[in-house]
């Protein structure tokens, strides 16, 4: 997922207790009118896809609105743990796909098997399903994908005489190299809590962050030797080739990528637009200079990245659970997908892959390659608790600020350990 929680403490995500809501639509009466409430988080979704829906709900349903209330992705599972368990639930809610096994589990959201098919079905990205399903029950479909790929500055890398790394080891000299031609340049944009950027290198290594046992126990893997292996590439990366902060985020990478002052920045596929069009969609100065590959792996292949996206699912406490099926298919429609590719998202149906190539038709194969190869975190009810307490953020963090690699490493798999079975 690409979305940061921030530190905020989780209120026991996989503990919630909404008794007697679970696949009750909160036992409410169906109106014939009513106001059906959205939950979108950041500002990934375009305002045309907005406006699309709220003109299509309207239409589809007379006397009945929808209002789209934008949520911030810090803090958020915090919230959705609270607003799902009151009386004053919104309908449909978008979250990381990460953070959805956290609501799967807890009756917090709708059982949508009765419309899976209509959703999509067997067309809908599989990863996701499994990441918004439990115990055989689908809740959460997905929204939308977007694998990372790096961007990289053309003139840039002339001036610095170094090419598109062809393996991992390349992808972080070059990144030294960059940083050292290029005064006042970070080599490649790494902030230090930008753990999504960072698992790859985990992962390319043939490491892992956390991996379940026949009798369902978890064994954290931070501090093996594969994954000290990838961590010490990101140590050196966030010392030798960033000018990121040390205790920042991922937010908004594409500024300083925009205006120089980074050679190279990872980020999913939809980041394109930000930085090649500014907010009218006019053409930038990097549009002409910006180059785009696939996070390169240790032997050569593509390097496993992260799989950014979200799903979204409708509260088990939704007053008016009818209207809020009807929301949610139009947000799974073709047409409304097609509007998430064309602003550079990765849509929720398969069979629509290619419409974010017309969209950004350079930039085609590179996610096909990147998506080919994105991995999520693992699949506990409870890695959301993880996330709300910014283990992996502290971790990164310390790890920039030149910590002992090895040391932090096991100290955050006893966190995971103790979070994911506890």
């Amino acid at each position: 997922m690409k979305k940061s929680l921030g530190a905020v403490a989780l209120l026991g995500a996989s503990a919630l207790t909404l008794a007697g809501c679970a696949g009750s639509g909160g036992g409410s009466t169906e109106s014939s009118s009513a106001e059906i409430r959205v939950w979108l988080a950041g500002t990934d979704t375009s305002q045309d896809a907005r406006d699309y829906l709220t003109q299509t709900f309207e239409d589809e349903n007379p006397g009945s609105t929808l209002v789209i209330e934008e949520q911030q992705w810090t803090g958020l599972v915090d919230k959705l743990t609270t607003s799902l368990s009151s009386n004053d639930s919104p309908d449909v809610v978008e979250m990381g796909n990460t953070q959805a096994p956290a609501f799967t589990s807890s009756g917090a959201l709708l059982s949508l098997d009765d419309i899976a098919a209509d959703l999509g079905g067997d067309d809908l990205l599989p990863g996701f399903v499994e990441a918004g399903t439990w115990d055989g029950t689908l809740y959460a479909v997905p929204y939308y994908s977007g694998a990372r790929v790096v961007f990289y500055n053309t003139a840039q890398y002339a001036q610095a005489g170094v090419a598109v790394p062809t393996t991992l080891d390349e992808y972080v000299s070059n990144a030294v190299t960059l940083a050292g031609a290029l005064p006042g340049v970070s080599g490649v944009y790494f902030p230090g809590k930008d753990w999504y950027n960072a698992l790859p290198f985990v992962w390319a290594n043939g490491g892992e962050v956390a991996v379940q046992a026949d009798d369902g126990s978890w064994d954290a893997q931070l501090s093996s030797d594969e994954s000290i292996a990838g961590l010490t590439q990101v140590q050196e990366l966030q010392e030798k080739a960033s000018l990121a902060p040390k205790d920042g985020d991922e937010t908004e990478g594409w500024v300083p990528f925009r205006t120089g002052e980074a050679a190279t920045y990872s980020a999913p596929s939809w980041a394109y637009w930000s930085i090649v069009a500014d907010e009218d969609k006019q053409p930038t100065p990097l549009t002409d200079t910006t180059g785009y590959f696939a996070l390169p792996g240790a032997d050569g292949d593509a390097a496993p990245v992260f799989a950014g996206g979200s799903n979204i699912g409708i509260a088990a406490k939704s007053a008016h659970p009818d209207l809020a099926k009807s929301a949610l298919e139009i947000m799974l429609s073709d047409e409304y997908q097609s509007i998430l590719a064309e602003g550079g998202l990765v849509p929720a149906k398969t069979s629509l892959g290619d419409k974010v190539a017309a969209a950004t038709p350079e930039l085609a194969t590179v996610i096909a390659e990147a998506a080919a190869n994105a991995k999520l975190t693992p699949a506990s009810p409870k890695w959301a608790d993880v996330e709300a307490q910014g283990v992996m953020q502290d971790l990164f963090v310390n790890i920039a600020n030149g910590g002992d690699v090895a040391s932090l490493a096991a100290a955050a798999d006893e966190q995971i350990e103790s979070i994911l079975n506890g």
